[in-house]
């Protein structure tokens, strides 16, 4: 029951940032997007991984990068580009694409504030402008598995608590601003933090 409540929260979550995405940016059918933090999984059947490819309306010209195997996400996607990468390390030239976008992925970053500032500089190298979200640090229920407070525990027995593989390493506004190297607006929409640049 949980599981599928927080299924559709975060289904209509991910619906109010593409809309956002998509109304502050204006992409048209030649814009270039890097998606940086897609996972090897189909879109749909109560997942949400992926909404992005899955509803933006030109999947052709995305790049969807992720640090695993991606061959369920290739089959699923097969009009996006698709390629295996470190987040803190992309294989592209500087400004190679229009926008750079990345979903909850930035508070999995490996390395502390150091690793995720290196993962934010690369997306912000590659890309002209940069949408960039994860969980608010500061709601009270912690938005992967709608557990109250437990985001908040220092990270050992957070992490001990969260069904993650993978570390959880939330963010304050001021957290996440201080992650960019130019200024940033930070839209705080309760649960979601949403980082938008160059301002």
């Amino acid at each position: 029951m949980l599981r599928r409540v927080a299924s559709r929260v975060s289904m209509r979550s991910r619906e109010r940032k593409l809309q956002l995405f998509l109304d502050l940016f204006q992409p048209g059918p030649e814009t270039t997007v890097v998606d940086v933090g897609v996972t090897d999984a189909p879109f749909g059947a109560g997942s949400t991984d992926n909404f992005f490819e899955a509803l933006y309306p030109w999947p052709d010209r995305i790049t969807g990068v992720g640090h695993t195997e991606l061959d369920r996400f290739a089959a699923a996607f097969p009009r996006v580009r698709v390629v295996r990468a470190d987040g803190r390390d992309l294989p592209f030239r500087d400004a190679e694409f229009d926008i750079g976008f990345s979903n909850a992925v930035v508070e999995h970053v490996a390395g502390g504030r150091v690793g995720q500032r290196r993962f934010v500089h690369e997306l912000c190298r590659v890309a002209r402008r940069v949408f960039v979200t994860t969980p608010n640090r500061r709601f009270p229920v912690e938005v992967h598995t709608l557990l109250p407070f437990v985001h908040w525990l220092p990270a050992g027995p957070r992490e001990r608590l969260l069904p993650f593989e993978d570390v959880l390493d939330p963010l304050t506004s001021k957290e996440l601003a201080a992650l960019f190297p130019y200024s940033v607006r930070v839209l705080n929409t309760g649960m979601t933090l949403i980082a938008i640049g160059p301002e």
